[in-house]
Protein backbone atom coordinates (compact mmCIF):
# COMPACT_ATOMS: atom_id res chain seq x y z
CA UNK A 1 0.00 0.00 0.00
CA UNK A 2 1.47 3.06 -1.13
CA UNK A 3 0.14 7.00 -0.98
CA UNK A 4 1.46 10.50 -1.78
CA UNK A 5 1.24 13.70 -0.32
CA UNK A 6 2.12 16.82 -2.43
CA UNK A 7 3.77 19.45 -0.12
CA UNK A 8 3.70 22.99 -1.31
CA UNK A 9 2.61 24.98 1.81
CA UNK A 10 2.48 24.87 5.03
CA UNK A 11 -0.52 23.68 5.25
CA UNK A 12 0.20 20.75 3.10
CA UNK A 13 3.23 20.09 5.46
CA UNK A 14 1.14 20.03 8.66
CA UNK A 15 -1.77 17.55 6.93
CA UNK A 16 1.06 15.42 5.58
CA UNK A 17 2.38 15.29 8.81
CA UNK A 18 -0.44 14.14 11.29
CA UNK A 19 -1.69 11.70 8.49
CA UNK A 20 1.64 10.15 8.73
CA UNK A 21 1.70 10.30 12.38
CA UNK A 22 -2.50 8.91 12.18
CA UNK A 23 -0.77 5.55 10.15
CA UNK A 24 1.84 5.22 11.54
CA UNK A 25 -0.14 4.61 15.05
CA UNK A 26 -2.66 2.60 12.80
CA UNK A 27 0.17 -0.04 11.49
CA UNK A 28 1.50 -0.38 15.48
CA UNK A 29 4.66 2.13 15.21
CA UNK A 30 5.92 2.68 18.78
CA UNK A 31 5.08 5.82 20.46
CA UNK A 32 8.92 6.85 20.58
CA UNK A 33 9.85 5.52 16.88
CA UNK A 34 6.60 7.48 15.99
CA UNK A 35 7.41 10.21 17.81
CA UNK A 36 10.79 10.59 16.12
CA UNK A 37 9.61 9.50 12.84
CA UNK A 38 7.08 12.87 13.25
CA UNK A 39 9.70 15.11 13.93
CA UNK A 40 12.45 14.04 11.81
CA UNK A 41 9.63 14.69 9.23
CA UNK A 42 8.92 17.70 10.42
CA UNK A 43 12.54 18.92 10.61
CA UNK A 44 13.03 17.58 6.75
CA UNK A 45 9.80 19.59 5.74
CA UNK A 46 10.62 22.93 7.10
CA UNK A 47 13.62 22.75 5.35
CA UNK A 48 11.73 21.74 2.02
CA UNK A 49 9.49 24.77 2.51
CA UNK A 50 12.43 27.20 3.01
CA UNK A 51 13.70 26.10 -0.37
CA UNK A 52 10.20 26.36 -2.58
CA UNK A 53 9.11 24.55 -4.75
CA UNK A 54 6.43 21.57 -4.73
CA UNK A 55 7.87 18.76 -3.10
CA UNK A 56 6.16 15.09 -2.84
CA UNK A 57 6.24 12.52 0.25
CA UNK A 58 5.64 9.21 -0.32
CA UNK A 59 4.58 6.07 1.98
CA UNK A 60 4.89 2.76 1.24
CA UNK A 61 4.23 -0.09 3.74
CA UNK A 62 6.28 -3.00 2.57
CA UNK A 63 5.48 -6.98 4.27
CA UNK A 64 2.79 -9.63 4.39
CA UNK A 65 0.77 -10.48 7.16
CA UNK A 66 2.26 -12.94 8.31
CA UNK A 67 5.63 -11.00 8.79
CA UNK A 68 6.47 -7.88 10.63
CA UNK A 69 5.92 -4.73 8.25
CA UNK A 70 7.88 -1.87 7.10
CA UNK A 71 7.29 1.68 7.35
CA UNK A 72 9.16 3.31 4.03
CA UNK A 73 8.81 7.06 3.85
CA UNK A 74 10.51 9.40 0.88
CA UNK A 75 10.72 12.91 0.28
CA UNK A 76 11.07 13.76 -3.27
CA UNK A 77 12.43 17.32 -4.13
CA UNK A 78 10.96 19.41 -7.24
CA UNK A 79 11.93 18.19 -10.41
CA UNK A 80 14.37 21.43 -10.84
CA UNK A 81 16.02 20.54 -7.04
CA UNK A 82 16.46 16.95 -8.13
CA UNK A 83 18.49 18.32 -11.31
CA UNK A 84 20.25 20.44 -9.07
CA UNK A 85 21.64 17.38 -7.12
CA UNK A 86 19.21 17.38 -4.44
CA UNK A 87 18.92 14.06 -2.74
CA UNK A 88 16.39 12.18 -1.38
CA UNK A 89 15.25 11.68 2.04
CA UNK A 90 14.47 8.47 3.32
CA UNK A 91 13.34 6.74 6.73
CA UNK A 92 12.06 3.38 6.99
CA UNK A 93 10.30 2.37 10.64
CA UNK A 94 8.75 -1.41 11.06
CA UNK A 95 5.42 -1.66 11.79
CA UNK A 96 4.66 -4.39 13.97
CA UNK A 97 1.09 -4.93 14.44
CA UNK A 98 -0.83 -4.39 10.62
CA UNK A 99 -0.06 -4.49 7.59
CA UNK A 100 -3.29 -3.61 6.16
CA UNK A 101 -4.41 -0.31 5.01
CA UNK A 102 -5.80 1.50 8.02
CA UNK A 103 -9.43 3.48 7.52
CA UNK A 104 -9.22 7.53 7.48
CA UNK A 105 -5.78 9.36 7.83
CA UNK A 106 -6.87 12.15 5.85
CA UNK A 107 -7.08 15.47 7.69
CA UNK A 108 -9.74 17.43 6.19
CA UNK A 109 -9.30 21.28 4.72
CA UNK A 110 -11.24 22.77 7.57
CA UNK A 111 -8.93 25.26 9.37
CA UNK A 112 -10.62 24.43 12.55
CA UNK A 113 -10.17 20.37 11.86
CA UNK A 114 -6.57 21.18 11.20
CA UNK A 115 -5.77 23.01 13.77
CA UNK A 116 -7.62 20.43 15.93
CA UNK A 117 -5.34 17.52 14.02
CA UNK A 118 -2.03 19.78 15.33
CA UNK A 119 -3.11 19.72 18.69
CA UNK A 120 -4.10 16.25 18.69
CA UNK A 121 -0.68 15.38 17.46
CA UNK A 122 1.03 16.48 20.21
CA UNK A 123 0.04 13.20 22.44
CA UNK A 124 2.68 11.21 20.92
CA UNK A 125 4.85 14.12 22.19
CA UNK A 126 2.92 13.91 25.82
CA UNK A 127 3.61 10.00 26.21
CA UNK A 128 7.74 10.64 25.28
CA UNK A 129 7.89 13.15 27.35
CA UNK A 130 6.06 10.93 30.10
CA UNK A 131 8.18 8.11 29.22
CA UNK A 132 11.80 10.83 29.40
CA UNK A 133 10.11 11.70 33.02
CA UNK A 134 9.81 7.96 34.05
CA UNK A 135 12.80 7.07 32.63
CA UNK A 136 14.84 9.93 34.38
CA UNK A 137 13.37 8.68 37.55
CA UNK A 138 14.28 5.28 36.98
CA UNK A 139 17.71 6.72 35.92
CA UNK A 140 17.79 8.86 39.47
CA UNK A 141 16.83 5.79 41.09
CA UNK A 142 19.54 3.71 39.34
CA UNK A 143 22.11 6.57 39.79
CA UNK A 144 21.40 6.60 43.48
CA UNK A 145 21.67 2.77 43.88
CA UNK A 146 25.08 3.24 41.95
CA UNK A 147 26.26 6.05 44.40
CA UNK A 148 25.32 3.63 47.61
CA UNK A 149 26.70 0.69 45.69
CA UNK A 150 30.17 3.11 45.01
CA UNK A 151 30.08 4.07 48.83
CA UNK A 152 29.87 0.21 49.61
CA UNK A 153 32.61 -0.88 47.02
CA UNK A 154 34.79 2.07 48.71
CA UNK A 155 34.04 1.27 52.24
CA UNK A 156 34.91 -2.62 50.91
CA UNK A 157 37.77 -1.17 49.33
CA UNK A 158 38.77 0.62 52.66
CA UNK A 159 38.36 -2.29 54.77
CA UNK A 160 40.59 -4.35 52.28
CA UNK A 161 43.51 -2.01 52.40
CA UNK A 162 43.31 -1.41 55.99
CA UNK A 163 43.01 -5.74 56.24
CA UNK A 164 46.10 -6.22 53.81
CA UNK A 165 48.10 -3.54 55.62
CA UNK A 166 47.38 -4.76 58.76
CA UNK A 167 48.48 -8.39 57.60
CA UNK A 168 51.42 -6.34 55.95
CA UNK A 169 52.17 -4.95 59.72
CA UNK A 170 51.18 -8.69 61.23
CA UNK A 171 53.69 -10.38 58.53
CA UNK A 172 56.27 -7.48 58.86
CA UNK A 173 56.17 -7.96 62.70
CA UNK A 174 56.24 -11.90 62.50
CA UNK A 175 59.46 -11.81 60.06
CA UNK A 176 60.64 -8.94 62.90
CA UNK A 177 60.07 -11.22 65.82
CA UNK A 178 61.44 -14.69 63.78
CA UNK A 179 65.03 -12.13 62.80
CA UNK A 180 65.26 -11.43 66.19
CA UNK A 181 64.93 -14.76 67.69
CA UNK A 182 67.09 -16.42 65.03
CA UNK A 183 69.54 -13.26 66.20
CA UNK A 184 69.19 -14.48 69.98
CA UNK A 185 69.13 -17.73 69.29
CA UNK A 186 72.80 -17.15 67.25
CA UNK A 187 73.76 -15.18 70.28
CA UNK A 188 73.45 -18.02 72.55
CA UNK A 189 74.94 -20.42 70.73
CA UNK A 190 78.27 -18.58 70.30
CA UNK A 191 78.03 -17.44 73.94
CA UNK A 192 77.77 -20.82 74.71
CA UNK A 193 80.44 -22.36 72.48
CA UNK A 194 82.87 -19.55 73.59
CA UNK A 195 82.31 -20.49 77.07
CA UNK A 196 83.13 -23.75 76.58
CA UNK A 197 86.59 -23.06 74.36
CA UNK A 198 87.17 -20.54 77.06
CA UNK A 199 86.69 -22.86 79.97
CA UNK A 200 88.37 -25.67 78.85
CA UNK A 201 91.74 -24.15 79.34
CA UNK A 202 93.55 -24.12 82.47
CA UNK A 203 96.03 -21.73 81.43
CA UNK A 204 95.36 -18.11 81.90
CA UNK A 205 97.72 -17.04 78.59
CA UNK A 206 95.88 -19.25 76.71
CA UNK A 207 92.34 -17.68 77.32
CA UNK A 208 93.87 -14.21 76.88
CA UNK A 209 95.02 -15.96 73.21
CA UNK A 210 91.65 -17.48 72.65
CA UNK A 211 89.66 -14.25 73.00
CA UNK A 212 90.71 -12.59 69.66
CA UNK A 213 90.09 -15.66 67.46
CA UNK A 214 86.58 -16.07 69.14
CA UNK A 215 85.38 -12.61 68.43
CA UNK A 216 87.22 -11.02 65.03
CA UNK A 217 85.91 -10.69 63.05
CA UNK A 218 82.24 -11.56 63.45
CA UNK A 219 81.42 -9.28 66.61
CA UNK A 220 84.87 -6.94 66.77
CA UNK A 221 87.69 -5.96 64.50
CA UNK A 222 90.26 -5.53 67.04
CA UNK A 223 90.92 -7.09 70.50
CA UNK A 224 92.93 -6.08 73.36
CA UNK A 225 93.19 -7.55 77.19
CA UNK A 226 94.31 -5.36 79.56
CA UNK A 227 95.92 -7.54 82.47
CA UNK A 228 96.72 -5.55 85.89
CA UNK A 229 99.38 -7.44 86.88
CA UNK A 230 101.44 -7.53 83.66
CA UNK A 231 101.91 -3.61 84.01
CA UNK A 232 105.24 -4.69 85.33
CA UNK A 233 105.92 -6.49 82.24
CA UNK A 234 107.90 -2.73 80.94
CA UNK A 235 107.99 -5.05 77.29
CA UNK A 236 104.03 -5.13 77.04
CA UNK A 237 102.99 -1.90 79.01
CA UNK A 238 101.17 0.15 76.50
CA UNK A 239 99.23 2.96 77.05
CA UNK A 240 95.63 2.57 77.84
CA UNK A 241 92.64 4.95 76.55
CA UNK A 242 90.95 6.95 79.25
CA UNK A 243 87.71 4.88 78.50
CA UNK A 244 89.63 1.84 79.59
CA UNK A 245 91.45 3.48 82.59
CA UNK A 246 87.48 4.56 83.56
CA UNK A 247 85.75 1.31 83.16
CA UNK A 248 88.92 -0.13 85.69
CA UNK A 249 88.20 2.68 88.33
CA UNK A 250 84.14 2.37 88.00
CA UNK A 251 84.14 -1.47 87.19
CA UNK A 252 81.43 0.17 84.57
CA UNK A 253 81.87 -0.83 81.05
CA UNK A 254 82.62 2.34 78.60
CA UNK A 255 82.23 3.34 75.24
CA UNK A 256 84.40 5.80 73.81
CA UNK A 257 83.09 7.85 70.40
CA UNK A 258 82.15 10.57 68.37
CA UNK A 259 78.53 9.83 68.88
CA UNK A 260 76.51 7.95 71.53
CA UNK A 261 76.37 4.64 71.97
CA UNK A 262 73.04 4.02 73.54
CA UNK A 263 74.07 0.47 74.67
CA UNK A 264 72.38 -0.57 77.46
CA UNK A 265 74.23 -0.81 80.93
CA UNK A 266 76.91 1.01 79.36
CA UNK A 267 78.23 4.59 79.53
CA UNK A 268 79.22 6.73 77.36
CA UNK A 269 82.59 8.94 76.80
CA UNK A 270 84.31 11.17 74.64
CA UNK A 271 86.05 9.67 72.09
CA UNK A 272 89.68 7.97 72.47
CA UNK A 273 92.90 10.82 71.49
CA UNK A 274 94.65 7.69 70.84
CA UNK A 275 92.77 6.67 68.22
CA UNK A 276 89.47 9.44 67.49
CA UNK A 277 87.89 7.97 64.58
CA UNK A 278 87.59 4.74 66.01
CA UNK A 279 84.67 3.64 68.50
CA UNK A 280 86.11 1.77 71.58
CA UNK A 281 83.90 -0.34 74.08
CA UNK A 282 85.60 -0.79 76.82
CA UNK A 283 84.44 -4.13 79.49
CA UNK A 284 86.10 -4.10 83.14
CA UNK A 285 86.75 -8.18 83.81
CA UNK A 286 85.13 -8.53 87.10
CA UNK A 287 86.05 -11.01 89.90
CA UNK A 288 84.81 -11.59 93.55
CA UNK A 289 87.24 -9.42 94.70
CA UNK A 290 88.40 -6.65 92.16
CA UNK A 291 88.58 -6.58 88.34
CA UNK A 292 91.34 -8.54 86.62
CA UNK A 293 91.57 -5.96 83.89
CA UNK A 294 90.11 -4.08 80.68
CA UNK A 295 88.82 -5.89 77.72
CA UNK A 296 89.01 -3.10 74.50
CA UNK A 297 87.32 -4.00 71.39
CA UNK A 298 86.22 -2.16 68.46
CA UNK A 299 83.41 -2.76 66.13
CA UNK A 300 83.09 -4.63 63.60
CA UNK A 301 81.30 -2.27 61.22
CA UNK A 302 80.47 1.70 62.13
CA UNK A 303 79.05 0.70 65.98
CA UNK A 304 77.50 -2.79 67.94
CA UNK A 305 74.06 -3.56 67.99
CA UNK A 306 72.43 -2.80 71.40
CA UNK A 307 72.10 -6.73 71.83
CA UNK A 308 75.53 -7.87 70.96
CA UNK A 309 77.10 -5.49 73.60
CA UNK A 310 75.14 -7.16 75.88
CA UNK A 311 76.22 -10.46 74.56
CA UNK A 312 79.83 -8.96 75.05
CA UNK A 313 79.39 -8.17 78.38
CA UNK A 314 78.43 -11.14 79.35
CA UNK A 315 80.93 -13.31 77.74
CA UNK A 316 83.93 -11.04 79.33
CA UNK A 317 82.04 -11.76 82.33
CA UNK A 318 82.67 -16.01 81.51
CA UNK A 319 86.05 -14.63 80.52
CA UNK A 320 86.68 -13.24 83.31
CA UNK A 321 85.41 -15.88 85.77
CA UNK A 322 87.64 -18.47 83.12
CA UNK A 323 90.58 -16.45 83.53
CA UNK A 324 90.63 -16.18 87.54
CA UNK A 325 90.32 -19.72 87.70
CA UNK A 326 92.76 -20.60 85.52
CA UNK A 327 95.14 -18.31 87.73
CA UNK A 328 93.85 -20.15 90.89
CA UNK A 329 95.07 -23.27 89.67
CA UNK A 330 97.99 -22.32 88.47
CA UNK A 331 98.49 -20.70 91.71
CA UNK A 332 97.57 -24.20 93.46
CA UNK A 333 100.01 -26.07 90.83
CA UNK A 334 102.64 -23.84 91.40
CA UNK A 335 101.86 -24.94 95.08
CA UNK A 336 101.70 -28.49 94.79
CA UNK A 337 104.81 -28.56 92.82
CA UNK A 338 107.02 -26.70 94.85
CA UNK A 339 106.16 -28.55 98.24
CA UNK A 340 106.65 -31.72 96.15
CA UNK A 341 109.87 -30.64 94.90
CA UNK A 342 110.78 -29.35 98.38
CA UNK A 343 109.87 -33.08 99.37
CA UNK A 344 111.87 -34.69 96.61
CA UNK A 345 115.16 -35.22 98.62
CA UNK A 346 118.77 -35.94 96.87
CA UNK A 347 119.89 -39.05 96.42
CA UNK A 348 122.43 -40.66 98.56
CA UNK A 349 125.44 -41.87 97.14
CA UNK A 350 125.81 -45.95 97.90
CA UNK A 351 129.12 -47.86 97.25
CA UNK A 352 128.94 -50.12 94.78
CA UNK A 353 124.88 -48.67 93.62
CA UNK A 354 124.69 -45.62 91.44
CA UNK A 355 121.06 -44.01 91.53
CA UNK A 356 119.50 -41.69 88.65
CA UNK A 357 116.00 -40.26 89.66
CA UNK A 358 113.42 -38.34 87.08
CA UNK A 359 110.47 -36.33 88.48
CA UNK A 360 108.07 -34.66 85.45
CA UNK A 361 104.95 -32.40 86.50
CA UNK A 362 102.19 -33.29 84.62
CA UNK A 363 101.46 -29.98 81.63
CA UNK A 364 97.61 -30.51 81.96
CA UNK A 365 95.67 -30.36 84.15
CA UNK A 366 96.11 -30.25 88.27
CA UNK A 367 97.99 -33.24 88.32
CA UNK A 368 100.39 -32.45 90.39
CA UNK A 369 101.22 -33.53 93.93
CA UNK A 370 100.59 -38.05 93.86
CA UNK A 371 103.72 -39.33 92.36
CA UNK A 372 107.10 -39.60 94.94
CA UNK A 373 110.34 -41.07 95.18
CA UNK A 374 112.86 -41.32 98.13
CA UNK A 375 115.87 -42.94 98.37
CA UNK A 376 117.13 -43.54 102.14
CA UNK A 377 120.09 -45.51 104.15
CA UNK A 378 119.15 -47.81 106.98
CA UNK A 379 121.01 -48.46 110.28
CA UNK A 380 122.44 -51.62 109.22
CA UNK A 381 124.01 -50.18 105.44
CA UNK A 382 121.04 -51.59 103.77
CA UNK A 383 119.51 -48.90 101.00
CA UNK A 384 115.71 -48.30 100.60
CA UNK A 385 114.42 -46.95 97.55
CA UNK A 386 110.99 -46.41 96.86
CA UNK A 387 108.51 -45.13 94.51
CA UNK A 388 104.95 -44.56 95.03
CA UNK A 389 101.85 -42.96 93.84
CA UNK A 390 98.99 -41.07 96.63
CA UNK A 391 95.59 -41.08 94.25
CA UNK A 392 93.77 -37.66 94.34
CA UNK A 393 95.88 -34.53 92.75
CA UNK A 394 97.24 -30.77 93.79
CA UNK A 395 97.86 -30.01 97.27
CA UNK A 396 96.15 -32.56 99.13
CA UNK A 397 97.65 -35.50 97.52
CA UNK A 398 101.20 -33.52 98.08
CA UNK A 399 100.72 -33.06 101.55
CA UNK A 400 99.85 -36.63 101.94
CA UNK A 401 102.64 -37.61 100.05
CA UNK A 402 104.55 -35.53 102.67
CA UNK A 403 103.33 -37.87 105.31
CA UNK A 404 103.57 -41.04 103.70
CA UNK A 405 107.20 -40.56 103.12
CA UNK A 406 108.08 -39.25 106.84
CA UNK A 407 106.13 -42.49 107.82
CA UNK A 408 107.96 -44.50 105.56
CA UNK A 409 111.54 -43.25 107.24
CA UNK A 410 110.37 -43.66 110.21
CA UNK A 411 109.37 -47.08 110.10
CA UNK A 412 112.16 -48.29 108.24
CA UNK A 413 114.81 -47.28 111.26
CA UNK A 414 113.69 -50.53 112.73
CA UNK A 415 115.22 -52.42 110.26
CA UNK A 416 111.95 -53.51 108.66
CA UNK A 417 111.78 -55.25 105.21
CA UNK A 418 110.40 -54.02 102.01
CA UNK A 419 106.74 -56.35 102.59
CA UNK A 420 106.66 -55.27 106.48
CA UNK A 421 107.38 -51.38 105.71
CA UNK A 422 104.42 -51.51 103.06
CA UNK A 423 102.17 -53.32 105.35
CA UNK A 424 102.68 -51.04 108.10
CA UNK A 425 101.93 -47.52 105.79
CA UNK A 426 98.90 -49.68 104.58
CA UNK A 427 97.60 -49.38 108.20
CA UNK A 428 98.87 -46.15 108.89
CA UNK A 429 97.17 -44.65 105.84
CA UNK A 430 93.91 -46.35 106.31
CA UNK A 431 93.48 -44.89 109.68
CA UNK A 432 94.44 -41.82 108.42
CA UNK A 433 93.22 -41.19 105.43
CA UNK A 434 89.89 -43.63 105.21
CA UNK A 435 89.01 -42.47 101.69
CA UNK A 436 92.94 -42.02 100.53
CA UNK A 437 94.51 -44.23 98.67
CA UNK A 438 98.05 -45.28 97.44
CA UNK A 439 100.54 -47.34 95.30
CA UNK A 440 103.88 -47.73 95.82
CA UNK A 441 107.37 -50.32 95.29
CA UNK A 442 110.17 -50.89 98.19
CA UNK A 443 113.55 -52.03 96.67
CA UNK A 444 116.06 -52.66 99.39
CA UNK A 445 119.82 -53.22 98.61
CA UNK A 446 122.91 -54.15 100.67
CA UNK A 447 126.33 -53.92 99.61
CA UNK A 448 127.57 -56.49 101.08
CA UNK A 449 124.99 -58.80 99.62
CA UNK A 450 123.86 -59.23 95.69
CA UNK A 451 120.48 -59.95 96.71
CA UNK A 452 117.76 -57.48 95.74
CA UNK A 453 114.43 -57.64 98.42
CA UNK A 454 111.46 -55.61 97.05
CA UNK A 455 107.90 -55.73 97.47
CA UNK A 456 105.13 -54.02 95.64
CA UNK A 457 101.28 -53.02 96.85
CA UNK A 458 99.15 -52.02 93.31
CA UNK A 459 101.92 -50.54 91.59
CA UNK A 460 103.29 -51.16 88.15
CA UNK A 461 106.28 -53.90 88.70
CA UNK A 462 109.73 -53.06 88.52
CA UNK A 463 111.40 -53.73 85.62
CA UNK A 464 115.55 -55.43 86.20
CA UNK A 465 117.79 -55.38 83.13
CA UNK A 466 120.29 -58.22 83.49
CA UNK A 467 124.14 -57.37 82.18
CA UNK A 468 123.39 -59.15 79.03
CA UNK A 469 120.51 -56.84 78.26
CA UNK A 470 117.91 -59.36 79.24
CA UNK A 471 115.04 -57.60 80.63
CA UNK A 472 112.21 -58.89 83.03
CA UNK A 473 109.49 -57.99 84.44
CA UNK A 474 109.38 -58.33 88.51
CA UNK A 475 105.93 -59.19 88.19
CA UNK A 476 105.82 -61.82 91.33
CA UNK A 477 102.10 -61.24 93.09
CA UNK A 478 101.42 -58.07 95.07
CA UNK A 479 99.80 -56.76 97.10
CA UNK A 480 96.69 -54.39 97.20
CA UNK A 481 96.90 -50.86 97.07
CA UNK A 482 97.51 -48.84 100.59
CA UNK A 483 95.01 -47.71 102.42
CA UNK A 484 91.87 -49.85 101.27
CA UNK A 485 89.58 -51.56 103.50
CA UNK A 486 91.27 -54.91 103.78
CA UNK A 487 93.93 -56.68 106.30
CA UNK A 488 96.59 -57.81 104.46
CA UNK A 489 100.54 -58.37 104.65
CA UNK A 490 102.41 -57.59 102.10
CA UNK A 491 105.26 -59.82 101.18
CA UNK A 492 108.41 -59.73 100.69
CA UNK A 493 110.41 -61.10 97.02
CA UNK A 494 114.15 -61.02 96.51
CA UNK A 495 115.98 -61.39 93.53
CA UNK A 496 119.77 -61.97 92.64
CA UNK A 497 121.82 -60.12 91.39
CA UNK A 498 124.86 -59.65 88.77
CA UNK A 499 127.12 -56.90 88.38
CA UNK A 500 125.93 -54.24 85.74
CA UNK A 501 122.20 -55.08 86.46
CA UNK A 502 119.69 -52.21 86.62
CA UNK A 503 116.57 -51.89 88.28
CA UNK A 504 113.39 -49.38 86.77
CA UNK A 505 111.05 -48.16 89.15
CA UNK A 506 108.59 -45.93 87.80
CA UNK A 507 105.00 -44.17 88.25
CA UNK A 508 101.72 -45.51 85.87
CA UNK A 509 102.24 -41.87 84.40
CA UNK A 510 105.38 -43.42 82.14
CA UNK A 511 103.71 -46.28 80.79
CA UNK A 512 99.98 -45.97 80.69
CA UNK A 513 97.87 -44.29 77.65
CA UNK A 514 94.24 -44.05 77.52
CA UNK A 515 93.65 -45.59 74.64
CA UNK A 516 96.06 -48.53 75.67
CA UNK A 517 96.49 -49.58 78.66
CA UNK A 518 99.11 -50.01 80.97
CA UNK A 519 100.52 -53.21 79.97
CA UNK A 520 101.89 -52.52 76.17
CA UNK A 521 103.62 -49.15 77.62
CA UNK A 522 105.52 -51.47 80.47
CA UNK A 523 106.86 -53.71 77.21
CA UNK A 524 108.17 -50.58 75.79
CA UNK A 525 109.32 -49.61 79.07
CA UNK A 526 111.54 -52.74 79.07
CA UNK A 527 112.07 -52.87 75.20
CA UNK A 528 113.71 -49.45 75.95
CA UNK A 529 116.04 -50.55 78.82
CA UNK A 530 117.31 -53.70 76.50
CA UNK A 531 118.71 -51.31 73.87
CA UNK A 532 120.98 -49.73 76.27
CA UNK A 533 124.59 -50.71 76.64
CA UNK A 534 126.26 -52.26 80.01
CA UNK A 535 129.35 -49.51 80.03
CA UNK A 536 126.56 -46.78 78.62
CA UNK A 537 124.67 -47.34 82.14
CA UNK A 538 128.30 -47.40 84.18
CA UNK A 539 129.47 -44.53 82.73
CA UNK A 540 126.20 -41.72 82.68
CA UNK A 541 123.32 -43.20 84.72
CA UNK A 542 121.84 -39.80 84.60
CA UNK A 543 121.88 -39.33 80.87
CA UNK A 544 120.91 -42.36 80.25
CA UNK A 545 117.54 -41.81 82.60
CA UNK A 546 117.13 -38.72 79.81
CA UNK A 547 117.23 -41.22 77.01
CA UNK A 548 115.35 -43.74 78.53
CA UNK A 549 112.43 -41.17 79.32
CA UNK A 550 112.13 -38.82 75.79
CA UNK A 551 110.82 -42.27 73.43
CA UNK A 552 108.42 -42.92 76.04
CA UNK A 553 106.73 -40.30 76.31
CA UNK A 554 106.78 -38.94 72.84
CA UNK A 555 103.18 -40.19 72.55
CA UNK A 556 102.04 -38.62 76.07
CA UNK A 557 99.81 -36.26 75.96
CA UNK A 558 101.23 -35.42 80.01
CA UNK A 559 98.13 -35.35 81.84
CA UNK A 560 99.90 -37.21 85.03
CA UNK A 561 103.09 -36.91 87.10
CA UNK A 562 106.02 -39.06 85.97
CA UNK A 563 108.36 -40.52 88.21
CA UNK A 564 111.41 -42.56 87.36
CA UNK A 565 113.99 -44.18 89.74
CA UNK A 566 116.92 -46.15 88.05
CA UNK A 567 119.05 -48.20 90.35
CA UNK A 568 122.52 -49.56 89.02
CA UNK A 569 124.19 -52.31 90.78
CA UNK A 570 127.47 -52.57 90.31
CA UNK A 571 128.52 -54.99 92.49
CA UNK A 572 129.71 -55.21 96.55
CA UNK A 573 131.45 -52.15 98.04
CA UNK A 574 134.09 -55.76 98.77
CA UNK A 575 133.75 -57.10 95.99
Amino acid sequence: MMRTWQITTVTDAARARISLARLAAAYGVPTVERTRLAAGLSAHLRQCLTKGGTWRLTMDLAGSTAEEGLLHLVVTPPPEACAAGEPLWEVTVPCPERTEAPEGGTVADDPAALSEALLGADEDTAVVLDKLAEQEDLVSFHREELHQTNQGVLALHAELDAAGRAQREAFAAERSARNEAESARRRLTFLADASAVLTASLNHEEIVRRLPDLLVPEYASSVDVWLFDQEEDKHRSAPHPAAAVVAARTGRPQYAADHPGNLPGVDDQPPSALDPGRPLLCVPLPTRRAPLGVLTLSPPGGRWDPDDAVMLIELTRRASIAIDNARRFEHNRDIAETLQRALLTDLPVTPGLSLAARYLPATHGLNIGGDWYDAFPQRDGGLITVIGDVTGHGLHAAVMMSQLRTALRAYAVDGDSPGRLLTRLHRFLHHLQPDLYATAVIARFHPDEATLTWAAAGHPPPVLRLPDGTVRTLDAKPGAMLGIPLTQEIADHTEELEPGSTLALYTDGLVERRAQGIDPGIVRLASALGRFRSAELDADLEGSADRLLNPLLSDSERDDDVCLLLCHFQGGANS
